[in-house]
């Protein structure tokens, strides 16, 4: 797993916010949990203290996720974007050739994709078949209802 992760600063940032949340606030409170249903007495029959145990492991499983997730992460310098093809971060501008819709969607790693906000995953078909393409490029995409054409309109970042 020592692949590089591509993300912005916001989304860096974002990634050591929840690092921060689940080390400084949620081990702790998991840690007090687990005490105070020691305090309870017998732990073989204590269905609390398996249960904060058990929280702990994937809290402790989520926090080492994080922490290599945040380690192999490389920000991109939006400065340096290319916008004579379509890259990670561009924002592209395309027309579905079927029933004329225009779309606008801004290319960005998978941890900072959000549909609503017309962020797309790069590793989306979409995205996949998007890359590399030049404003005025026809191409066809695969999606799961089928195969769509669309018209590359404007790129910019």
């Amino acid at each position: 797993m020592s692949e590089v992760i591509y993300v912005t600063v916001e989304g860096l940032q974002k990634l050591k916010e929840d690092l921060d949340q689940l080390r400084n606030v949620e081990r702790p409170s998991i840690s007090r949990q687990i005490a105070d249903a020691r305090d309870k007495g017998d732990l073989s029959e204590n269905a609390e203290y398996s249960a904060a145990k058990e929280a702990q492991g994937m809290l402790e499983m989520k926090i080492s996720k994080l922490e290599d997730i945040v380690a192999r992460s490389r920000i991109i310098d939006e400065s340096k974007i290319d916008t004579s093809s379509i890259r990670i971060l561009n924002k592209v501008k395309i027309r579905n050739q079927t029933n004329n819709t225009i779309m606008e969607y801004q290319l960005v790693p998978e941890s900072e994709a959000n549909f609503k906000l017309g962020k797309i995953a790069v590793s989306s078909p979409i995205a996949q078949g998007l890359i590399g393409k030049k404003v005025g490029d026809v191409v066809q995409i695969k999606v799961p209802s089928g195969i769509i054409h669309f018209e590359v309109i404007s790129i910019s970042h």
